[in-house]
């Protein structure tokens, strides 16, 4: 019964390619948007999960520049009500961001 508590995992076998994810680019460098406005809730709610959480950059794809005035974006958007905090008023007004 020595040595099968612990086995090693077995080798890969076959010739597939590991996965490998596609590029992301930023959505902000490549249109040259010198400014992210926090009164445009409709481009800001794609930044933002079901959950009312701001999505990461490795989800995203935008750069480190970028994702900083976002997050400052969106925290100016919720503190005028533009955006929600919780995901509660998600779920009342049944989208993200204000119509109109």
């Amino acid at each position: 019964m020595a040595g099968t508590k612990f086995r090693r995992p077995k080798a890969r076998t076959g010739n597939r390619p590991r996965y490998v994810p596609k590029r992301k680019f930023c959505s902000f460098c490549t249109s040259k948007v010198e400014v992210i406005n926090y009164k445009d809730p409709g481009k800001l709610s794609r930044y933002i999960s079901d959950r009312g959480k701001i999505e990461p950059r490795r989800r995203t794809g935008t750069c480190a520049k970028h994702q900083r005035a976002l997050a400052v974006a969106i925290k100016r958007a919720r503190h005028l009500s533009l955006l929600p905090y919780v995901p509660a008023h998600i779920l009342k007004t049944g989208s993200i961001g204000i119509r109109g």
